[in-house]
């Protein structure tokens, strides 16, 4: 006939092997205890804990630390670790520490650090606005002088074309002139000159 396993039996035996991983874990904690020297933690969030001067709850309350607050951890002992929180130095529950800052710590690091690159993003988008009206003035200054620029050469060019006009008018008087006074000449030589037939 096969026993039946009662559950008075199942319980005492579940107590047995709590007791045992407790036991455990309690003994690894304690060989590595020494080893474990001012390692910086973090109070876990929404946790409000008390700063004992032993380790266990009749003890003394030091201060209280809570979420988000750092701590330097000394000692870890059975249930307990010592740690020193800003001055003071004292013992606090096992597992409410961890090595990583909690989420209301990294988020208010974050909405710093966005608030400064905010604020950087400001600044150059002023610069930026301030170059492209700058940019804008200078190529309407470009543009401007480069009018002046051609309306001067084609000054220039007709200032030098019509510095030339006296002498062009000159140059076609005389020879008018010239013209003229050859003409008269023919016609009063071309009189005087011709020569007479006797027979």
């Amino acid at each position: 006939m096969a026993s039946r396993v009662t559950p008075d039996a199942r319980r005492r035996s579940r107590r047995f092997t709590t007791a045992v991983v407790v036991g455990l874990a309690m003994a690894i904690t304690a060989t590595f205890a020494d080893r474990v020297r001012a390692e910086t933690a973090w109070v876990k969030d929404e946790v409000r804990l008390n700063l004992r001067s032993g380790p266990g709850t009749q003890y003394r309350i030091l201060q209280g630390i809570g979420t988000g607050d750092r701590v330097d951890i000394l000692k870890r002992g059975e249930g307990w670790t010592q740690v020193r929180a800003g001055e003071g130095e004292g013992w606090i529950p096992e597992g409410f520490l961890q090595a990583e800052p909690p989420a209301a710590v990294r988020l208010e690091r974050l909405e710093a650090q966005t608030s400064d690159v905010r604020a950087t993003i400001e600044e150059l988008t002023e610069k930026a606005g301030a170059l492209e009206a700058e940019n804008a003035e200078l190529a309407e200054r470009a543009g401007t002088q480069e009018g002046e620029i051609a309306l001067l050469t084609h000054e220039n060019v007709e200032l030098k074309a019509g510095a030339r006009w006296p002498e062009w008018i000159t140059g076609a008087g005389i020879l008018a002139v010239g013209m003229l006074m050859g003409a008269i000449l023919q016609s009063i030589s071309g009189r005087r000159s011709r020569p007479r037939i006797r027979l």
